[in-house]
């Protein structure tokens, strides 16, 4: 299990912008699963100790894959430090993934962590999809849209 990626954008968005779309339901259920999935988040305690369930449903075929975890670390507009397991016991293991946000003149400097993938998913598709859904958080995050 020595499967891991690191990653590291830029996003023209404020910390708390960037953090919020990573603590908040229905923002992550927004841009993290790769394009063709669909999310959905059973339930998510963005705190120290607390857990998360979430699913992603291949719009595809309609087949899914099950996963949670518990927040290791969390210091609000800075840094997110988490495990994941999956349900599917042909994909056994523990995931830790490692979020720091960090502002600058440019906006958010991210970088993100992932060690432990199951050795049934190849490292360089773990990195794609990461890829995309960074594609997908950067379009959350970066606009600025007035209520009014």
């Amino acid at each position: 299990m020595s499967n891991s990626v690191s990653l590291h954008r830029i996003l023209k968005a404020s910390p708390e912008k960037v953090f919020r779309a990573f603590t908040q339901a229905s923002a992550i259920a927004s841009w993290l699963p790769p394009y063709g999935f669909i999310c959905t988040v059973h339930q998510l305690s963005a705190e120290k100790g607390g857990t998360f369930r979430m699913s992603f449903e291949n719009f595809s075929t309609g087949s899914s894959h099950s996963f949670g975890g518990t927040y290791l670390e969390v210091k609000p507009n800075e840094f997110l430090k988490y495990t994941a397991k999956f349900d599917d016991p042909n994909l056994p293991g523990e995931m830790i993934t490692s979020v720091s946000l960090r502002n600058t003149i440019a906006g958010t400097e991210i970088k993100i962590s992932q060690e432990g993938i199951p050795a049934a998913i190849p490292a360089e598709m773990c990195y794609l999809g990461w890829q995309e859904s960074l594609e997908k958080l950067a379009k959350l995050v970066e606009p600025t849209i007035p209520d009014a």
